[in-house]
């Protein structure tokens, strides 16, 4: 069974940092792009970063840009999330995603996890 597993949410203060896990099991996810959404109250799911197969060149949107860093260890088959940073409009869901595709878009990721929860408050 494929599965893609997110960890290491939680509550953080404002300006802390958060490590976020994406394990695959299942399948080897190293032959996939792998990219992390977050979906906030009310809001659409939007895509934060991405990275392909050789871990070259992630992607970040401005909104995230300077404060979180995307990186994957193929032989953990994990991807990780480091954010730093952390404000309060970052509250949401996190998901990680594997496309078989080149792509960080929403609708070419072929698994998703069920998400783990960041709240940022004080």
């Amino acid at each position: 069974q494929f599965e893609l597993v997110e960890s290491g949410g939680g509550l953080v203060q404002p300006g802390g940092s958060l490590r976020l896990s994406c394990a695959a099991s299942g399948f080897t996810l190293a032959y996939y792009h792998v990219s992390w959404f977050r979906q906030a109250p009310g809001k659409e799911r939007e895509g934060i970063s991405c990275i392909g197969t050789r871990g070259r060149s992630p992607k970040y949107a401005d909104s995230v840009k300077g404060r979180f860093t995307i990186s994957r260890v193929n032989h953990e088959n994990t991807v990780y999330l480091q954010m730093n940073s952390l404000k309060p409009e970052d509250t949401a869901v996190y998901y990680c995603a594997a496309s078989s595709s080149p792509t960080c878009e929403r609708d070419g990721m072929n698994y998703w996890g069920k998400g783990t929860l960041v709240t940022v408050s004080s």
